[in-house]
């Protein structure tokens, strides 16, 4: 999902930042241990055994999107990649996974890899930005996401819908090329209540 060189991390030279693969995460997935276990949070446990295996075959260092306090600051390493910005609803936008963009963890290696040049940012040439009228509950409208309104919105019969995944971040015309299993996005949404 991107990658950087941090200047603040100990024995890290590239920091790969790491996501879902659309299309096709899903069904994945859901046959994997830890989703068909029972157990609580199937997707933390799986995202620690693949990233754990892939910083031993790498002889780098794992870091998670999950599991602080303290956590990593995923938010600015994504700023940092040049593949992620604040959206006009002030969400990241992924230059290729748009509004439904996720990390679920970082790689970090000692070695100084090369990253490509980073994308020009897409919300620039988006002319009619629907993330910014897609609410029905106008969550975004203040600038500030309104989690509240949003949580009161989805527990309701009448935000079905956006339990199905938040239509803001659906109707972004990079999320539409990057399609997400619906229940996956409904995976996510539980998880937010």
């Amino acid at each position: 999902m991107g990658a950087l060189h941090p200047n603040d991390l100990d024995g890290v030279e590239t920091l790969i930042l790491l996501g879902p693969k659309e299309p096709g995460f899903w069904p994945h997935f859901i046959h994997t241990a830890e989703y068909v276990d029972g157990l609580p949070d199937p997707m933390d446990r799986w995202s620690t055994r693949v990233i754990d295996d892939l910083a031993a075959q790498f002889g780098g260092q794992a870091f998670y999107a999950f599991g602080g306090p303290p956590y990593q600051p995923f938010y600015q390493w994504a700023l940092a990649t040049g593949r992620a910005w604040p959206s006009p609803i002030n969400l990241l936008v992924h230059d290729s996974a748009g509004l439904l963009v996720s990390y679920r963890g970082a790689l970090g290696l000692s070695e100084r890899l090369e990253i490509p040049e980073a994308p020009p940012p897409p919300c620039d040439s988006c002319a009619d930005q629907p993330c910014r009228s897609a609410c029905p509950v106008g969550a975004f409208d203040s600038g500030v996401y309104d989690v509240p309104a949003c949580k009161a919105h989805i527990t309701r019969p009448e935000g079905a819908e956006c339990m199905r995944g938040c239509l803001a971040r659906r109707v972004c015309p990079i999320s539409a090329r990057y399609p997400r299993n619906e229940d996956h996005s409904a995976f996510h949404m539980e998880a937010f209540l």
